[in-house]
């Protein structure tokens, strides 16, 4: 777990002063680290009955379209507004000014579907708490949430307490 962290390029000031960027397309083109990390979140979700994986634009697609992949199940793309062609259902959340949401495709997630949520990093938790919002408002059952990287010093977590939660990666400072 912790070697991987060893492949995450660490870019101070960005996108502004004070900010401590986790770029992990150092990770994603070293092979070994890359099926590394998609190994160890399907081993650790493989007994969950997963049905299909759902991942959040746009870093959430790179783990979560492997992890669909190797377990044998569909892929489900959350995308920011006006992404999707379909007839989708919208969830907005608060940002530390002002407000974001995510859309899903109304047709993605069958009732009583296992699904397993994933994307690259879990900060303040807004997102993925609008995602877990989203699927379950089509009758999804959360069977699993994993991130590649959990900023533990911003408390994201705390939104999730009802799920089953795995991070690869922790930071627990800036």
């Amino acid at each position: 777990m912790n070697e991987l962290k060893n492949y995450v390029r660490n870019i101070h000031d960005f996108p502004k002063e004070g900010i401590v960027f986790r770029d992990i397309t150092t990770l994603l083109k070293n092979p070994a680290a890359y099926h590394s990390a998609v190994n160890q979140i399907m081993e650790k979700f493989k007994d969950n009955k997963i049905d299909k994986v759902v991942g959040i634009e746009s870093r959430g697609f790179i783990l979560g379209a492997a992890l669909a992949y190797n377990l044998g199940v569909g892929f489900v793309p959350i995308r920011k507004p006006k992404k999707l062609p379909a007839e989708t259902i919208r969830e907005e959340y608060q940002l530390e000014y002002g407000t974001d949401a995510i859309e899903i495709h109304k047709d993605a997630i069958v009732p009583a579907e296992n699904i397993l949520l994933h994307d690259d990093l879990l900060a303040t938790g807004g997102t993925i708490n609008a995602a877990c919002n989203l699927i379950e408002k089509l009758g999804g059952k959360i069977a699993g949430i994993s991130f590649l990287i959990e900023l533990s010093f911003l408390n994201g977590r705390k939104l999730l307490d009802k799920y089953d939660v795995h991070s690869l990666i922790s930071y627990d400072s800036e």
